[in-house]
């Protein structure tokens, strides 16, 4: 149910004729049913955190005193810990001001000793995120722990296993979304999505639906946020800004919240929340282990003028060599230049010609195509894998012919039907949004929608899974949700899929 007027008419490009072709596609499939939470919102394990009544064993005073004294003795390390376990106590100005009394502590603490300090933490260590922020804002990349998917969480019953899903039934769910910021348009897309799952779901078991415009600032969304809670929602998704998302995990977060990117200073979500978002970084990682796992241990790496794309480069060499790689050149390619001979010669000079050399390349399609023709008129024979900016999102047999060979990551749901969504070939035709690039964006959004009920119980239990619309996707005990992407390869220059969810036919170029 859409009941605001301004709401009802951000579902006008969501024809009839689609809602019909989801309603029809998701009746053959086992669904969604988007009704469910495992969540609730009181009694939650997971619930926002409030400090707990002063006494004689306080352990927010006590784990002040261990955060003062451990300092006072120079012990810059055991403070931030103490520190780091306060944080899930606090809310509001008083878990501000303890994170920047963390953060302040590790900045006094020198880089090796941070390096050989993460290496040691388990993975769901609360100093962990900390220590990864602090060498980030240092300029050190870490590799990343990939998840280890072994149970689909969407195919247990309710009352499976204690705390499983579908215990609980949201009543009102509200989305913030900007409507008219530079990001509008991929907002449109995330939002196309997230209604198509919700219209795939049995009528009687929808909850209400409000959709709030966030706006361009992070006061908008606080703004938005607050309305939407006192609108009676029960879950917020949203918003979609960095800087929204950091600001929001910055207050007492009364209802959860499923923020749709991860904030741009690298904290943890507020306890009862999570965080959900398509990074380069992931992909860039994701590709190294790809390439390792296939006996290629020395690459070059090419990557676009951009933040996005130095980001996944940056990550890719960290999990490269890590895993035991090197890496014989890395070039940063002008958006400008067509001619990339002294580039080709700069970053394989030392790439050896054996069958364990491969190419990396974090660029969009325009700038691949020139690249990887240049790299064959080079001789260069070696393997191409790339990120999933090299393909365009519409294939294009004519245009992708010079990528032939070029092995890439992305959303599963691109290439082949995915159990509980509508198919993609259906659904492009009737709506502009799932089209091209837009396309990862609308499963993003229907993945959204689909975490919703299963949140608690991914971050609850390691190894537990959603097969999504982009991949199979897990969460940390930080609420941070991961995802292990599909793979595919450009054959006659059409994306073919390799292993694993991407499994189905070629995709036909129009």
């Amino acid at each position: 149910m859409i009941p605001t007027d301004r709401s009802r008419a951000m579902l006008r490009p969501i024809a009839g004729a689609m809602l019909a072709l989801v309603l029809a596609a998701c009746a053959t499939t086992p669904a969604h049913t988007p009704a469910a939470d495992g969540r609730g919102t009181h009694g939650s394990s997971h619930g926002p955190a409030r400090r707990p009544q002063a006494g004689p064993a306080d352990p927010v005073d006590l784990l002040e005193a261990r955060a003062r004294e451990a300092l006072a003795a120079g012990d810059a390390l055991g403070a931030a810990h103490a520190r780091a376990l306060l944080d899930r106590e606090l809310q509001g100005a008083a878990r501000d001001r303890n994170r920047d009394e963390l953060l302040a502590a590790l900045a006094g603490v020198d880089v090796v000793q941070l390096r050989d300090h993460v290496e040691r933490l388990a993975r769901e260590d609360p100093l962990r995120p900390w220590l990864e922020q602090a060498l980030r804002e240092q300029g050190q990349v870490l590799p990343r722990e990939l998840p280890q998917p072994s149970r689909q969480v969407d195919t247990l019953a309710p009352g499976d296993e204690p705390g499983a899903p579908g215990q609980h039934t949201l009543r009102q769910v509200a989305v913030l979304l900007p409507q008219s910021s530079a990001v509008a348009s991929v907002a449109q897309s995330i939002r196309d999505g997230l209604l198509a799952a919700y219209f795939a779901g049995p009528p009687a078991q929808r909850p209400r639906l409000r959709i709030y415009d966030s706006g361009s600032t992070p006061q908008e969304a606080i703004a938005a946020y607050r309305q939407a809670v006192a609108d009676g929602a029960e879950r917020v998704i949203g918003p979609l800004l960095r800087e929204a998302v950091g600001a929001l995990f910055h207050e007492p977060l009364s209802v959860p919240l499923l923020a749709l990117n991860h904030p741009d200073t690298g904290e943890v979500p507020t306890p009862g929340s999570a965080e959900y978002g398509l990074l380069p970084e992931a992909e860039g990682a994701q590709v190294a282990e790809r390439m390792l796992q296939r006996g290629l241990t020395q690459v070059a790496i090419f990557h676009a003028d951009a933040d996005w794309a130095a980001r996944a480069a940056a990550a890719f060499r960290a999990q490269f060599e890590a895993g035991g790689g090197s890496v014989a050149g890395l070039v940063q390619l002008a958006d400008k230049d067509i001619n990339h001979a002294a580039a080709i010669r700069q970053a394989t000079a030392t790439l050896e010609p054996t069958a364990a050399a491969g190419v990396f390349i974090s660029l969009r399609p325009q700038q691949a195509r020139l690249l990887v023709a240049q790299l064959r008129a080079a001789r260069i024979a070696a393997p191409v894998f790339a990120t999933s900016h090299v393909y365009a999102g519409n294939a294009n047999a004519t245009l992708d012919r010079d990528l032939n060979g070029v092995e890439f990551c992305d959303a599963p749901w691109l290439f082949g039907p995915i159990a509980g969504r509508p198919d993609r070939s259906d659904v492009s035709r009737h709506v502009d949004s799932a089209n091209g690039a837009g396309g990862r964006l609308f499963a993003f959004g229907m993945d959204a929608w689909a975490l919703l009920p299963y949140i608690d119980w991914l971050i609850d239990q390691p190894g537990a899974y959603l097969n999504g619309a982009t991949g199979q996707l897990t969460a940390d005990r930080f609420g941070r949700v991961h995802r292990l992407v599909g793979w595919a390869m450009f054959v006659d220059g059409l994306p073919v899929p390799v292993t694993g969810a991407l499994e189905a036919s070629p995709v036909t170029s129009p």
